[in-house]
């Protein structure tokens, strides 16, 4: 009788909820309904984005920067920006038409280094700020760049902040090669704590580098 009175409780139960998950449901059922659409319309929505707008978009822009790099790796810098021939278009078509593409922020950093090359040290300055660096060596030259044009620009204290990023990344020919001008123009900035630390680092962390022996002149006159 136990057992008996056992099952039926338990039973009981079961059914109670049964009937509490079937009245939640149909009494919340448009709102899971809804819910479920919005996730798979969130999920459409964004492989939609990724294969029928985006990748399209990543395919084009690579093929339409092939001139402009032939032409950048020339030093015909010029024609890399706006003319690169063939039909193709120049870098700076290239940032405007296919923004938000990892082919138009490296034709960021080309035009930057073109612009660098041609003088025009603003819009060197303009476009190697908005590109985003990938891996070390872009990213030292991105700044080291930077330093560059600053420097030019008579904006020396931007330059030696812009050679400390460069600096600030590992890399035995880049490196040494930006510490030297790091430590040069805080020397002409009358910087000789700073310029001294760079020549430094230079001599102890790239001892086998082309600048070593500069660097190892200019501890000895500065100190």
């Amino acid at each position: 009788m136990a057992k008996g009175r056992k099952d039926q409780i338990e039973g009981g139960l079961v059914d109670t909820r049964n009937k509490e998950n079937k009245g939640f449901f149909e009494a919340n059922q448009m709102s899971v309904i809804t819910a479920a659409a919005i996730i798979l319309l969130i999920i459409g929505a964004f492989l939609a984005y990724q294969y029928l707008y985006k990748a399209p978009r990543e395919k084009a822009a690579a093929e339409q920067i092939f001139k402009a790099e032939q032409q950048f790796l020339r030093d015909s810098f010029a024609l890399a920006l706006e003319a690169p021939g063939g039909g193709y278009d120049g870098l700076l078509d290239i940032v405007d038409n296919y923004g938000g593409t990892k082919t138009a922020n490296l034709a960021k950093y080309y035009a930057g280094i073109s612009y660098l090359n041609l003088g025009r040290f603003d819009d060197a300055v303009s476009y190697l700020d908005s590109y985003s660096p990938k891996g070390n060596i872009t990213t030292i030259t991105k700044y080291g760049a930077m330093g560059d044009a600053y420097s030019e620009l008579g904006e020396m204290s931007k330059a030696i902040n812009s050679y400390e990023k460069a600096t600030s990344t590992i890399n035995d020919a880049l490196t040494p090669y930006y510490l030297y001008k790091l430590g040069i123009l805080a020397q002409k900035e009358g910087d000789k704590s700073r310029a001294l630390k760079a020549f430094k680092k230079i001599s102890e962390d790239f001892p086998k580098s082309n600048e070593a022996i500069e660097a190892a002149k200019y501890i000895g006159m500065l100190k």
